[in-house]
């Protein structure tokens, strides 16, 4: 059973016209369960998937051994990308120690949006600047999900997104990905969630799990302990 997401038909629609559009679709893949699964819809229908990661500090190393899976798993390389939140974080000088704040403001770093981000990508990849840029959304994460989609539907054009799964349930992803022989990341057992922040549901598991990763955190962030005074 899926979502009925009022006068919107269903996702699988949206997989079959993307499919007929014969176009690459670019996937914002986050390593979440939901991501993972639009791949595999979108593969299933014929779709010439684009994956790429925002990355919210470059060298982590079980983020980069978790995007090593997935390579190796669909066969297709995930371009990599810092997140528009990386700039926001050190433009707004989040756990940073004082005697760096010259620094970061001298390097006049810019804060891109998430569109203008994505934008730079399709330039990037050298796709159209109207390539659909699919994500792992779907109505059932939230009442205000639901009701966006109520709203604006799978489509939103302005912004050249898609969601591609949006009417499935927690269930259909589940067994999507177990149905490809895929294996969920550890951050699932790590944090209970894809990796999406650097605030103490991420950091205090990570100081625990993975020393190493957490001191590059650290490296970058160096008042990030901060938050679990806090």
């Amino acid at each position: 059973m899926t979502t009925v997401i009022r006068n919107q038909g269903t996702s699988a629609e949206v997989r079959m016209r993307l499919a007929e559009e014969g176009r690459p679709v670019l996937l914002a893949f986050s390593c979440g369960k939901d991501s993972i699964a639009a791949w595999c819809a979108m593969r299933d229908e014929g779709i010439d998937v684009v994956p790429a990661y925002l990355y919210y500090v470059p060298g982590l190393t079980w983020i980069n051994e978790e995007l090593d899976y997935f390579e190796q798993k669909f066969g297709t390389r995930i371009y990599r990308y810092p997140h528009p939140s990386l700039y926001r974080w050190l433009n707004n000088f989040v756990y940073q120690a004082p005697e760096r704040l010259r620094y970061i403001e001298a390097a006049q770093l810019p804060t891109p949006t998430y569109e203008q981000t994505w934008d730079l990508i399709r330039e990037h990849l050298g796709l159209p600047k109207d390539t659909w840029c699919a994500d792992g959304v779907r109505a059932a994460d939230s009442i205000q999900r639901r009701g966006a989609f109520v709203r604006y539907g799978y489509w939103r054009r302005q912004a050249r997104k898609v969601s591609p799964i949006g009417d499935w349930l927690k269930g259909e992803v589940m067994d999507c990905i177990e149905t490809h022989g895929l294996k969920l990341p550890v951050d699932y057992e790590w944090f209970g969630r894809s990796f999406d922040g650097i605030d103490r549901r991420f950091t205090e598991v990570l100081k625990q799990r993975d020393p190493e990763d957490f001191e590059v955190l650290r490296s970058w962030f160096p008042l990030l302990e901060a938050d679990h005074v806090r």
